[in-house]
Formats: C-alpha cells, structure tokens, sequence
C-alpha cells in the first residue's frame, strides 16, 4: 500500500502544482491585461525606466498573489484531485486496485490527508504573509511605491482618539499638520471630547510606539456637570502622541474591507478598541471565517472525491462536469455568505450564523456522497 500511496500523493501534488500555476497565472493575467496601461503610466509621469516598470509589475503582484492563493485554495485542492484521479482512470488504474481487493476509499486516502496539510498553507498565509504585506497589498496600480500620499479622517486609535491630517507620506511614515482628537466614553457609553491635539507635522516613532510632535499644542476641554457648558483651557506644548496606529497601519485601514488583511490577533486587538455594530460584525464574521474556510476547502474536496472516483474512462468528463458544479455552488454560497455576513436583516446581524451556514449546507452532503460511493 505504500507504493500505491506515494503513486496518488505523487500524482496529486504534481497536480497541485499545476493548478496553482494555472489559477494564480490566470488571474495575474487578466488583472495585467486591465490595467496595464496605469502600469505604464508611471514611466510618463515619474520617470521610471522601462526595467524599474517591470520590476514594479513583478513587486505589485508578488504581493497580490497571496490574495490570490487565499481566495482560490479550495478551488486548487479539488482541480488537483481531479488531475490525479482522471489520470488514473484514462490509464484504467482504479479498475486494477479494485481488483486486488483494495476499497476506493482507502485510494483516496492520502488525497484528503494532503489536502488537510495543505490546508496548513492557507492559514500560514492567512495569518502570517499577508497581515504583513498588507500595506502593499492596498496599493493601487497606478502608485507610486514608497511615494504614496493620504489623507486621514476621524480614523480611530485604542485611546478612543480620532487622527486627521490632510497629508500622509507613508514612505518617512510622517503626518503634516495632524488633529488629533482626544475622547473617551463616560458611565452611559458615550463618548466625551476630553481635547485636541494640533501639530505641524508627526513623524512616528517605531522602537518607542509614539508619535513625536513638531510645535504640537494640546488643548484640554472640560464640560461642567451643572450647565454642561464647555471649558476650553489655554493649550501646552505637547513632544509626543501614544498611540498604536502605525504607517503600516493607516494604509490598511483606509482601505475598505481591509479587517480581511488582518490576522486573527490583529482582529482580537481591534475588537477591544469597541467599534461601532457595523465595524463589530464585519470583526466577527471574520474571526469565525478564520475557522470556517479551511473547513470549507476540505468539504469542497469531499464532495467532489467521490464523483470522480469513476471506474469508466467514458464517464469521466460527466464526473468532472458534476463534481464542478457542486464543488462551484459551494463556493458561490461561501462567497454570497462573506457578502452578507456584515448586513442587516430584519433589524439584526448574525455573522457567525453565515459564516456557518455552508457547512451546515455542504457537510451532509459531502458524508452521503462519500457514503455512496461504488468502491
């Protein structure tokens, strides 16, 4: 049984490779095709020669490919079974272990246990590369890297403080002529304005976790318990700002959607600074997609291992038909529960309820279809 094991897992990972050099390509491909001229647009309006282009284009979608991979690794797992098992049953292999007395089931064995280690990439990915290639992965096409400029609105810290400024230079991590408003929640939830802090500009500040503040003032607002009438104090001159947003941080965070950048610590962090119930959703359905997609991934292999698993070479294109459009309504039903995961629906958000659901869908599926198989 051992050579027979080495044989599928062979045929398998040869298949794996393939199909993520298919998949990741074709997507890159297309991507390249529409924007490649904000590619070449940094030539004409920056200067850069055609080699500091390419090697831009390489950089940008080096960084991409980690998306990519996250987004397609079900969609690989079950292109490489069918690699691996449609080889077999063209070379009617299947037919001859049958014969010897070995179950289908068992062939199909180190499949499924590759599969779940290979699944390790996906979380490795997850949690690892691209929480730190996430300031990367938000830029845009036409950027150019290591000059990009932003600007910063009300975004949040975990002091409960709101930071603006009208410019941002990622690359010397430097804000120019921030606000900062200071605030905190009272006894009923609210949250009171407690000052604002203004600066010509505010470079960050990495061993020491601060920002330190060119001419930075602060001014402290008290609010009296009797006529609720506000107290503006005379501003001090402030050096410096504690806080945990990082320029790393504030591309990330300017970009919408970016909770699925972060690792599942980063997650946890950022729950306990209290975003709203939107904000809060959007955190929970991701933590519990964290522990739902790779379920998903070996489901979508379960109900397309048994289809495949054909003795006729005759019937093998019908088997791949049938074992893609299963494999593919699982995915589409993964993809429209991550949309409405952060939505409201009859006055509440449940997303542990969709995050969930395609297992509760799928998985009985996957054990009866395992459980009929002609083996």
């Amino acid at each position: 049984m051992k050579i027979l094991d080495r044989y599928v897992a062979k045929n398998f990972l040869i298949g794996y490779a393939i199909a993520l050099a298919v998949l990741v390509g074709l997507r890159v491909s297309i991507d390249l095709f529409v924007h490649l001229d904000e590619f070449a647009e940094l030539s004409e309006d920056h200067g850069m020669t055609a080699f500091e282009v390419l090697m831009n284009v390489f950089a940008f979608y080096g960084a991409q490919c980690t998306l990519y991979f996250r987004d397609f690794a079900g969609m690989i797992t079950v292109v490489a079974a069918v690699f691996s098992l449609g080889k077999m049953t063209r070379n009617n292999e299947l037919i001859a272990v049958m014969a010897s007395g070995v179950s289908l089931k068992r062939v199909i064995m180190p499949i499924i246990l590759l599969a779940v280690l290979l699944t390790g990439l996906l979380i490795f990915d997850q949690e690892v590369l691209i929480p730190r290639l996430a300031n990367r992965l938000v830029r845009s096409h036409d950027a150019n890297p290591g000059e990009e400029l932003y600007e910063l609105w009300f975004m949040g810290d975990n002091n409960g403080s709101l930071v603006c400024t009208k410019k941002f230079k990622e690359k010397t991590g430097t804000m120019f002529f921030p606000t900062i408003i200071k605030r905190r929640k009272n006894d009923a939830g609210n949250w009171v304005v407690l000052g604002k802090i203004s600066a010509d500009s505010a470079t960050y500040n990495d061993s020491e976790k601060r920002w330190y503040l060119a001419n930075g003032y602060e001014t402290k607002i008290t609010v009296s318990s009797d006529t609720s009438d506000f107290d503006q104090q005379i501003p001090t001159k402030v050096e410096y700002y504690d806080s945990d947003l990082t320029p790393h941080d504030i591309p990330i965070r300017k970009q919408e959607g970016y909770k699925s950048l972060l690792s599942s610590n980063q997650l946890a962090i950022l729950a306990q600074s209290g975003p709203g119930i939107k904000d809060q959703a959007e955190l929970h359905s991701q933590k519990h997609f964290r522990f739902t997609d790779p379920v998903i991934n070996i489901i979508m292999l379960l109900i397309a291992l048994p289809v495949l698993v054909c003795r006729d070479p005759k019937n093998m294109k019908s088997a791949i038909i049938i074992s893609f459009t299963v494999t593919t309504a699982c995915f589409i039903v993964t993809f429209g529960c991550k949309m409405f995961a952060g939505e409201t629906f009859f006055n509440q958000i449940r997303p542990a309820l969709w995050a969930w659901l395609p297992i509760v869908i799928f998985m009985p599926v996957a054990f009866v279809e395992i459980d009929s198989m002609k083996t």
